[in-house]
């Protein structure tokens, strides 16, 4: 960023060290959040404030463009708990891979070097990462531009027109003379909150779960697919725009499949004239043999052979195919015909005697496009909005059931749209575990002392009960009375940077050596975490858990563990 590198821009950062952020903070005092909240610091520069609210016990996220400063900020502040990016306005594309978002969010002395024209698509950004009644503080430079750096002019009345067209409602205006004491200039502080979510996305989802007209539960399910993949499957998210997000067509029917697979073991209707299979467009002649598979066999990083491989991949095939000619092309905007989820399909190959599902092959099939404020609104929501779907969902089968003349036994039905996840098995990590135990040594990830004999746990890192997640990278091993002192708390970050040699030299050790357990931890990292990068090694996939990490305690404030 010109002006902000080398000399000048370790000049800038000596300098906004000397100021105190309890002074510059101080009209607006009573509007920060309260700990422990989420906190995104947009132009961190040397990172003063982005500490000071470290200190103060929120998780802090903090973004500047110029490498200069990130590495000043980073040497200034190496021992504090703050998540450090290298990004930028308008896009911020870095932050919203990581699909988290922010109880606040600040822009101090950044919207002077945006240019006008970009500045509507910023403000659009930086109000897609706010949680519903978040707020966003903004400090506008007044005065005469310095010819060292790219400027332009600013005014409160450009950020309350922009405020007022995304639901947002101006707090407070404060105006201050110049911390550094220059007379030119001074500044105005405004503090915005978010109403609702501000994008429409919980509008939309309200009309296609209550109101759009159904033949079938097809747009339930697609919705919940959807659901389930911004909670479980971040990972294969592509960000292609700020108004688009694709994830592989395979993803979605591979889903769409794991949902009705025990709706229609246990015959619950799915439309008012359907008996069993009968009449549902993405059962073919491969159903029998995918019927027999558990409901959880139908995920990422599975592997089948013979008959079962090609009875999945033509059910997956199939199922693509109906989503993409029925529900994705009949769930449209209120008022019009144009799909809420475009779909961009793929002439998918054949396959051999084995198959894998990973990014790759569900990626075969074509793209599933999903609008960005709805897929955010997923991410933080889906709290509410699945049960909202089951009920929905449930309804309708009900319905169906009493214009069949039947009756549906209600203990079946409620098990069957349970979400089947994996059971809480961690027995292939244990006796991963007990087979290393015969030719080497053990170690506890979090305090890095031997495990002897069977006393030991296997530690779900980010917590089940949480984030019910099975993968090989998830699981980790602990001293007995380690794990039982954890219970079901997040480690906290500094927790993780102190443990991130002795998890990175487990995986690698555990893993790495077998081409099968390397390829399934590799595909499962890159299905669940925040990774960037095609091929990424054990230090991608543990930053990818840090942000992660950082996510869960964001979005559910989540108690913090550390020894």
């Amino acid at each position: 960023m010109s002006g902000y590198e080398g000399d000048a821009g370790r000049a800038f950062a000596e300098e906004y060290e000397r100021l105190a952020p309890e002074r510059i903070f101080a009209p607006v005092a009573d509007l920060l959040p309260a700990p422990p909240a989420s906190i995104l610091d947009i132009g961190s520069g040397s990172g003063r404030d982005a500490t000071w609210f470290a200190a103060r016990g929120h998780a802090v996220f903090a973004v500047d463009p110029s490498p200069t400063m990130g590495e000043e900020a980073r040497r200034r502040h190496a021992d504090t708990d703050v998540n450090w990016l290298t990004d930028s306005l308008p896009s911020l594309e870095k932050v919203y891979r990581r699909n988290t978002s922010f109880d606040a969010i600040f822009a101090s002395a950044v919207w002077m070097h945006i240019q006008p024209s970009d500045r509507p698509r910023a403000f659009r950004k930086m109000v897609g990462l706010l949680k519903p009644n978040g707020r966003l503080f903004i400090s506008l430079r007044l005065g005469p531009a310095d010819p060292s750096r790219r400027m332009f002019a600013v005014s409160a009345d450009e950020i309350e027109r922009l405020a007022q067209k995304h639901a947002m409602s101006v707090v407070r205006q404060e105006r201050s003379a110049d911390w550094l004491g220059r007379k030119d200039v001074s500044w105005v502080t405004l503090v915005l909150r978010l109403l609702d979510d501000g994008t429409g996305a919980l509008p939309l989802l309200r009309h296609v779960i209550l109101n759009d007209q159904k033949s079938s539960t097809y747009k339930l399910a697609l919705l919940r697919t959807v659901a389930r993949i911004a909670d479980g499957a971040q990972g294969m998210a592509r960000h292609v725009s700020d108004n688009e997000v694709r994830v592989p067509l395979g993803l979605v029917a591979l889903n769409w499949l794991r949902l009705y697979h025990p709706l229609l073991r246990a015959d619950l209707p799915q439309s008012p004239t359907n008996r069993g299979v009968e009449g549902l467009g993405f059962i073919g002649d491969d159903w029998p043999t995918v019927a027999q598979l558990a409901a959880t066999d139908l995920r990422v990083g599975m592997q089948f052979a013979d008959e079962r491989a090609v009875a999945v991949h033509g059910s997956i095939r199939k199922a693509a195919n109906n989503i993409a000619r029925m529900p994705a092309h009949h769930t449209t905007y209120p008022g019009s015909s144009a799909p809420v989820f475009p779909v961009y399909k793929a002439r998918a190959g054949g396959i051999s005697r084995r198959l894998t599902i990973d990014e790759e092959y569900l990626r075969s099939f074509g793209e599933f496009s999903i609008p960005v404020h709805l897929w955010r609104a997923l991410t933080r929501f889906d709290v509410w909005i699945e049960p909202a779907l089951v009920s929905e969902w449930t309804r309708l089968m009900e319905n169906y059931a009493r214009t069949q003349e039947r009756t549906l036994d209600v203990v079946e039905m409620v098990s069957a749209m349970h979400w089947h996840d994996l059971n809480r098995d961690v027995s292939l990590v244990r006796n991963r575990v007990r087979e290393l135990m015969l030719s080497r040594q053990v170690y506890c990830v979090w305090t890095g002392r031997r495990l002897r004999d069977d006393r030991f746990d296997i530690d779900h890192c980010l917590p089940w009960v949480v984030w019910p997640c099975g993968d090989l990278w998830n699981l980790l091993p602990s001293r007995r009375s380690v794990n039982q002192g954890k219970r079901d708390h997040l480690p906290s970050a500094e927790m993780m940077e102190r443990s991130c040699e002795r998890i990175m030299d487990w995986w690698d050790v555990a893993w790495s050596g077998n081409p099968a357990t390397a390829a399934r931890f590799t595909t499962e990292a890159k299905a669940s975490l925040p990774i960037d990068v095609d091929f990424p090694g054990l230090e991608e996939v543990f930053g990818g858990l840090q942000q992660r990490r950082f996510a869960i305690r964001a979005d559910h404030l989540v108690t913090e563990w550390s020894l």
